[in-house]
């Protein structure tokens, strides 16, 4: 499912219009980014909790060049879904297979 999907859903159940639901959708990411970006946790109950991960300094390598490049300690984001999130969809019935996913290159 992509944004337009969701948005477009979201309108046909519940009657609001197409354009509230796409400013509203785009102001709670927008808001998910700036709460991250200040190093505030945001908690969304029965749902999860979009944080902000440590990742320590480490040596990588550029297989290109065949030299050590130094990455420096550095912040990321990431998503962790909340129990009852998780146990929705271990138990649904409808996922047989693991949906594919797309890599943009």
């Amino acid at each position: 499912m992509r944004k337009a999907d969701l948005i477009n859903k979201i309108s046909a159940e519940t009657g609001i219009q197409k354009v509230d639901v796409m400013v509203t959708i785009e102001r709670m990411i927008r808001e998910i980014k700036q709460s991250l970006a200040n190093g505030e946790n945001l908690y969304i109950r029965g749902f999860g909790s979009f944080i902000i991960k440590k990742r320590a300094a480490k040596i990588g390598r550029n297989i290109k060049k065949n030299i050590s490049v130094a990455i420096p300690e550095h912040f990321i984001p990431a998503f962790k879904p909340a129990k009852e999130f998780v146990h929705e969809i271990k138990s649904s019935a409808n996922i047989k297979v693991a949906p594919e996913v797309k890599e943009d290159k």
